[in-house]
């Protein structure tokens, strides 16, 4: 089985170099990008000159290598990880073993420029892998600029992560678009370098290792080009998995989906793309929405089951959504956290 560095080194779209800390952007990057031209050539450009882009953090904790006949996997969009210590409560509530995160902050003033994937990591006793997704060149959304006006971000770095309490083994960034659409798209003033991605590791589990993958799709976009993406996913993992169990999930941004709906391969391609190659999502998800509003009022139902766990080569069982709010039921994030046990066949 080759390693994720020989399989990065002839696949542009994985990036497989691991660091121990992400390197910072200077000052003079961010005076350079936003006096630059919103253009595609531009974006590829600065984004060349970004280490981090190019890297993957990994800082490996946990070394518990046995727990049973079985593990659960949580997923959870956690909205920048604003909010620490309900985060924590909420997935160690969750019995995650595995925990595939997206939307996590390193060094913005919307987060408390903290590194929040290795806060989080600290307090669960979890090893992760964190890879950038964009780097911010503003403060974040209409609603985050303003209420973060007098602020600065001393990084900017907004990323999907992987954690583990069981010993992670390879780590790798897999690549889902061409990167730049949020960049010469900006008209909202939400600048950003980079593109979506995922979060791929081997770990060694009581049952042998097991790939588990993080994801997180273009918001964006429509259903043809979700399909895209996940086709990009699927040859990535074929390569990754090499014959292992694969255990896939994060936030697919299906918002065309009927709540409830029991059938999404009727109205999202990916979902058919998936069963071709060997994924079920019948058993690893309870098809409730996902969506919530956060306290500021927003976002507003009719809302949709972004967020979806697949498997291969594991059986699943006791799948549900659990709420993601803190001790007096007020949201920390707009999206809730959905889990399943995995165990071998």
């Amino acid at each position: 089985m080759k390693s994720f560095l020989d399989l990065a080194s002839s696949d542009r779209n994985l990036v497989a170099a691991a660091v121990e800390a992400l390197a910072v952007p200077p000052a003079t990057f961010f005076d350079e990008a936003r006096s630059a031209e919103l253009t595609q050539a531009e974006h590829d450009r600065l984004a060349a000159t970004l280490p981090a882009l190019s890297t993957i953090e990994v800082v490996r904790t946990a070394s518990e290598a046995s727990i049973g006949n079985g593990l659960v996997v949580a997923v959870w969009n956690a909205e920048r990880l604003k909010y620490h210590a309900p985060s924590v409560e909420l997935i160690r509530q969750s019995g995650a073993d595995i925990l595939l995160l997206t939307e996590a902050d390193l060094g913005t003033a919307r987060a408390g420029n903290r590194h929040t994937i290795a806060d989080l990591a600290r307090d669960l006793g979890m090893s992760y892998a964190f890879g950038v997704e964009f780097v911010e060149l503003g403060l974040g959304d209409s609603r985050e600029r303003e209420w973060h006006k007098d602020e600065t971000n001393a990084v900017g770095f907004h990323g999907n992560a992987l954690l583990s309490r069981l010993p992670l083994l390879d780590a790798v960034l897999i690549h889902l678009d061409d990167c730049g659409t949020w960049w010469t798209d900006a008209k909202d003033g939400q600048g950003r370098i980079g593109g979506r991605m995922a979060i791929a590791a081997k770990i060694e589990t009581a049952f042998g290792p097991i790939l588990a993958v993080s994801v997180h799709l273009e918001s964006k976009t429509d259903i043809a080009d979700r399909a895209m993406q996940t086709k990009r996913l699927i040859a990535a993992v074929e390569k990754l998995a090499d014959g292992l169990p694969v255990v896939l999930g994060g936030d697919f941004n299906t918002n065309i989906l009927p709540a409830g709906s029991r059938e999404p391969e009727a109205h999202e391609p990916l979902f058919g793309l998936l069963a071709e190659a060997g994924y079920n999502w019948e058993t690893t998800n309870d098809f409730t929405v996902t969506q919530r509003t956060r306290p500021d009022g927003t976002p507003q139902p009719p809302f949709a089951r972004l967020d979806w766990l697949f498997t291969r080569g594991l059986s699943a069982s006791d799948a549900v959504t659990v709420a993601a709010v803190d001790a007096d039921g007020a949201a920390i994030s707009d999206h809730e956290l959905i889990k399943a046990h995995f165990s071998g066949l």
